[in-house]
């Protein structure tokens, strides 16, 4: 695999808001998160409501092929919403969590902590898509999964190509550790941010990464280039653009943060023609 610091063309990546980003790896496209339902409210078991506050940045219609998605886990309307399960159906692959594959059936498939799966190359070759551990909340796994539920990260491999890692709702930096002891230095990690909070849970502290532990995986990681979702156009996200900005521009890698393409033509990663 080609470290961080090999040169070859950038990953396209596109984000749509939320956890949802488009991208081509290998000939393939992946898709993560898919949430494109309209802004509202949106209840979840007792009395908790999830509220969407600003659409996506285009829908299922605007993806073009999707050859894969990579689900984070599938029991939050912010990371699986009605037309994002819709969508599955539409997609030959889904991979997600263990539990998520058995509830989700079709074309799912649960993915184990550095479990791999290799997909074929359109034009010769194999993608590796392998399972790593992500902690949906803070502190140790087995006391953090009960209330929130599995989450699984992804990792991306390929003769030839760049290290891509996928970090789901993940807010342990210990398990950053843990992957980058594995597969460091990435060259593009797309980390779920946001610092999203419930008062009721884990007294208020983030369920995954706020903006200063993103730019602290980033240097954890080694990554070249950090692509950011899971920011924006929901309530319960308690920190955005602004603050991962000052975020990584104190620990000194704005150089390395890609506020990734929305179709506007503004972005670095050069992705107005994907979908």
């Amino acid at each position: 695999m080609a470290a961080a610091g090999t040169p070859h063309e950038q990953v396209p990546v596109r984000v749509f808001g939320g956890p949802t980003a488009l991208f081509e790896y290998g000939g393939l496209r992946f898709l993560t998160d898919p949430t494109f339902d309209a802004p509202g409210d949106y209840p979840r078991e007792g009395s908790r409501v999830l509220t969407k506050t600003a659409p996506s940045s285009g829908g299922p219609a605007d993806l073009g092929r999707v050859d894969a998605v990579l689900l984070s886990h599938d029991e939050h309307p912010d990371n699986l919403d009605d037309s994002g399960r819709a969508l599955l159906s539409d997609v030959p692959l889904t991979l997600t969590t263990p539990d998520g594959g058995r509830r989700l059936g079709g074309g799912a498939r649960g993915l184990a902590d550095w479990e791999p799966v290799e997909l074929d190359r359109p034009g010769g070759g194999t993608v590796t898509v392998t399972g790593v551990p992500a902690v949906h909340g803070p502190g140790a796994r087995e006391e953090v999964e009960p209330v929130t539920g599995q989450v699984v990260g992804f990792v991306l491999t390929g003769e030839g190509l760049p290290t891509v890692y996928v970090s789901g709702d993940n807010a342990s930096l210990d398990a950053v550790k843990e992957i980058a002891g594995h597969f460091g230095p990435v060259d593009t990690a797309v980390l779920f941010a946001g610092a999203p909070r419930f008062p009721a849970l884990f007294d208020g502290a983030p369920i995954v990464l706020d903006s200063a532990q993103a730019a602290e995986a980033t240097g954890i990681l080694g990554a070249r280039r950090v692509v950011p979702v899971h920011y924006d156009s929901w309530a319960h996200f308690t920190e955005g653009r602004d603050d991962l900005v000052a975020a990584f521009t104190a620990a000194g890698l704005i150089d390395r943060l890609d506020l990734g393409d929305r179709g506007d033509g503004g972005s670095r990663s050069g992705l107005a023609g994907l979908g």
